[in-house]
Formats: C-alpha cells, structure tokens, sequence
C-alpha cells in the first residue's frame, strides 16, 4: 500500500467519521431542518416571483416570503385555536355538569347489543357499568399522574418548541436565499450521473410538495364535511370532532372513520336508525370519496407511487418520526423506489 492510497483511505475514514459527528450533534433539531427545507421547497415559486419583482434586494425577497408564511400558517392557527379553546371549554362545563354523561351512553349501548356480544364482552369484564368505572377510574388515576408530570414540564416544552420554531425560521431564511447554491455544491459531490442526479432531486421536491398540499386539502375537505355532518346531527363540539377527523384523516383510507364511525355505531345500537344510517351513507360517499377520488389524484399521482405504498409509508413514518412523519416516510418510500430504478436503469444498460 502505497502513501497516497493510505491518505485516500484515512481521508474517507475522516469523512465518514466528522459526518457522521455531524449529523448526531444536528439530530435534536431533525424536525426544524426537515420543515425549513419542506417549507423552502414549497415556497420557492413564490420567492423566484418575489425575486423578479426586486431582484437587487434578495434579502428584503427572502424576509417577504417569511412574512407571508407566517400570516399563512400562523393566523389560521390562531383562529382555529381560540375557537377550539372556546369549545372545549363548553364541552368540559357540560361533561361536569352531567349534560353529557357517558355512564348513560354505555347503558344505552349494551341495552341494545345481543345476548352472544355481552357474554363475549363479560370475559373480559366490561360487562356491568360498575366495573368499567372501577377500569376507568384506574385508567383515568394513571392518565392524571401523566398529565401532570407533563405539565410541571410545559414551560420547557413550550421553550423547547419556541427555540425549534426559531431555529426552522432563520434556516429558512438562509434556505430561501442560498438553496439554489446549496443545492449546486451538494450535486457537485454526489457520485451519480447528471441524470440520475436530477432524478432524484426532482423526485424528492415532487413528494414534498404532492404530500404536503395532497394531504392537507384531503384533512381540510374531510375535516369540514364532518364537521359539518356533526353539527347537523347536533352532536356537541362539532368543531373539536372536526379538527380531530382532520387530523385522523392524515392517515389514508381509514383516518377519518376512525372518529365517525364510532359515532355511527352508536346511533345504530340506540335506535336512531335515520341518524346512524345518514353518518354510514355520509362517511362512506361523501368523506370517504374525497379520500378516494382527491388523495391518488394529488398525491399518488405526482409521487407516482401505489395506494397500498402511501399508506405503508405514512403509516411508518408517523410511527417513527412523530407528525413529521406523514411527510418523511412518503418521501424515504419515494427515494427507495427512484434508487432503485436507478440502479435497475444502469443494470439494464450495463447488459446491453
């Protein structure tokens, strides 16, 4: 082995070694660099239009794409927040008060559910109100404890959110300014093609976006036709089940009847047939078509992955990466399948 091998070699061992140091000192702040490089890639339209406008004042560009982002996602926020507030606080009064009881609803329910489900439900002790409080009441102990453990921490959760905000806005700011070059110097050093490279760049901006816009217009829609079917049931908080549905709804195909098909079920088994059946109908073609008909449209189209793939991977990512992972596992999913092509591409020319 020669010198110059032996440095060849030590610099590679150097590399991997102050890359991989790198990427763990930058692992607590993952979330706030992932969301500042999807909200670059989202609002880079928007900063070329701004940049043309003023193209002498990239830094007054930059600072006007912040402040729309801001007024965009924050003050929807806002509203939706202090709406929320208000109606848990109505909810939690009337949960006090004994307007709504759930002891009544449970009642109700096994009054009405046949003879082979009570004995199945017995076995395991759910049988008599009595013992589902005592269960409850145990459950709900250990849920207290939690909560206020969690809560003696919220001034470092809310410092710890605050500072994560700040550092995704000023890396924002740098990469709305500096992504084209950044972007440039990381091309130059990947081994690939020029091809292939573009491929994969291409395809990682097209998820993004196609993920983010997709599955927040599916939440938006299913989240307001629930909304929207609650309050004409006259079920109370309509808005909280709204939100909640918009969350769930994350999730593709079974999100959203994760919260009204329980409510459906329920008006089955007490015996308002035209309140149960009008929430199947309503969740099956109308909430579930807009899953059906806009999420292979806006997101399944554009990664051009399957359904059963999309689901897979955000089902994944949620569970490995928190919220974030909606975003994360579509787009890994999307790399893996472009990789590979990629590498079945070269195969392919390889043999000829």
């Amino acid at each position: 082995m020669n010198h110059r091998t032996l440095q060849h070699q030590f610099f590679l061992f150097l590399l991997i070694a102050v890359s991989l140091g790198f990427g763990r000192i930058m692992l607590p702040f993952y979330s706030a660099i992932f969301w500042a490089l999807v909200l670059a890639i989202l609002c880079a339209p928007l900063q070329r239009r701004l940049l043309r406008l003023m193209p002498l004042r990239s830094n007054l560009a930059v600072l006007a794409s912040l402040l729309l982002v801001l007024v965009a996602v924050l003050l929807p926020l806002l509203l939706i927040g202090a709406s929320l507030l208000q109606e848990g606080t109505i909810f939690y009064a009337k949960l006090r008060s004994g307007q709504i009881d759930f002891g009544i609803y449970f009642q109700q329910i096994m009054a009405a559910l046949p003879s082979w489900m009570l004995k199945l439900l017995s076995r395991f002790g759910v049988d008599d109100m009595t013992t589902l409080k005592s269960t409850l009441s145990t459950a709900a102990s250990h849920a207290s404890q939690l909560i206020a453990s969690k809560l003696l921490n919220l001034g470092q959760i809310t410092a710890q959110f605050m500072i994560s905000f700040g550092i995704m806005l000023y890396l924002l700011f740098f990469f709305l300014r500096d992504g084209v070059a950044l972007a440039a110097k990381i091309s130059r050093v990947i081994p690939l093609d020029n091809a292939d490279k573009q491929q994969l760049f291409a395809q990682f901006a097209t998820v993004i976006r196609a993920t983010i816009k997709g599955n927040l217009s599916v939440a938006a829609a299913q989240g307001a036709l629930g909304g929207l079917m609650f309050w004409f049931l006259g079920i109370q908080g309509a808005l909280l089940w709204a939100v909640l549905m918009a969350v769930m709804s994350l999730l593709p195909a079974i999100g959203a009847g994760l919260i009204w098909g329980p409510v459906a079920l329920y008006y089955l088994a007490t015996g308002a047939l035209w309140q149960g059946v009008s929430m199947i109908l309503f969740g099956v073609f109308v909430i579930g078509l807009v899953d059906n008909i806009l999420r292979p449209i806006l997101v399944g189209k554009d990664t051009q992955m399957p359904d059963y793939v999309v689901l897979l991977s955000t089902l994944g990512g949620l569970s490995v990466f928190g919220l974030s992972g909606f975003v994360i596992g579509p787009v890994i999913a999307a790399m893996f399948l472009a990789s590979w092509q990629i590498f079945a591409n070269d195969k392919e020319a390889a043999g000829k």
